[in-house]
């Protein structure tokens, strides 16, 4: 296991450029409407029938332009529903190599306001989000033009599922962005990937105590995992909050591409 938990604004090489670059662009492609439109309209929309269920879910999907076999990495809404941003991030993913599938554990809702947002996210059933998860992961696994290899991503909300999904679908590297990780070591036995996490030292809500008993119980159940810790506020990495904070955002983000690219 591996933890790195103090708060880093370190220098960076040539590779680590290129990364950061990238995390630039998606920043600029987010705090710009039309740009996250256009970004997003670059995605297809597909529906899946949920294996046991037979439920019609729907998720965006973008892949690399070249015809070679790419990782695929499953993306998970913040608790705002699929919207715009989060299919633009899909479209950055692959441009980076990926072949990026960003679900909907929403049913097609998207809220604007808190309110809404919040109303969704507890209405969530854990069932169905759990078994939409698995079906799109096996889903993705089994493009033409995948290798195989799968990583989970999101922020917040989409967080927390993303652990979810390394514990119920075979997926190779998880990275959480400020997400609940209430989990018991007996959950956390079922993963079978590292485990990549941002967290911010000005959270309220996903704090150092949270944290700091996640890895004790990924500690107990011999799993992999490294987690860094940045002087902001939760939302850090979203640049449509108030909360933003480009620097780390984009040094959060640099760490997730080298994350992907070594596991994946």
């Amino acid at each position: 296991m591996t933890k790195h938990q103090q708060p880093t604004k370190e220098k960076i090489g040539r590779r680590e450029i290129m990364a950061g670059t990238v995390a630039v662009s998606l920043a600029v492609v987010l705090g710009n409407s039309r740009l996250t439109q256009a970004a997003a309209q670059s995605t297809t929309e597909i529906t899946l029938a949920t294996k046991l269920g037979g439920t019609k879910k729907k998720a965006a999907f973008a892949q690399p332009k070249n015809a070679a076999p790419h990782p695929g990495i499953i993306l998970i809404h913040e608790w705002w529903g699929l919207n715009d941003q989060i299919k633009a991030v899909a479209s950055s993913l692959a441009g980076q190599g990926y072949m990026a599938l960003a679900i909907d554990l929403y049913d097609g809702k998207v809220a604007t306001a808190p309110n809404d947002a919040r109303a969704y996210m507890q209405a969530i059933d854990a069932d169905d989000a759990t078994e939409t998860i698995i079906s799109w992961a096996d889903w993705l696994a089994a493009q033409p033009g995948c290798n195989g290899r799968l990583g989970s991503v999101r922020w917040c909300f989409g967080g927390g599922w993303s652990l979810n999904a390394g514990i119920v679908a075979p997926i190779n590297g998880v990275v959480i962005y400020y997400g609940n990780v209430q989990r018991s070591s007996d959950e956390l036995s079922l993963l079978n990937a590292p485990v990549l996490g941002h967290f911010a030292t000005r959270d309220g809500w996903i704090d150092q105590d949270m944290i700091t008993a996640f890895e004790a119980e990924m500690d107990a159940a011999n799993k992999t995992y490294t987690t860094h810790w940045y002087e902001a506020d939760h939302g850090f990495a979203n640049p449509t909050s108030a909360r933003y904070d480009g620097e780390d955002a984009q040094l959060a983000w640099q760490r997730t591409l080298e994350f992907f690219e070594t596991v994946l």
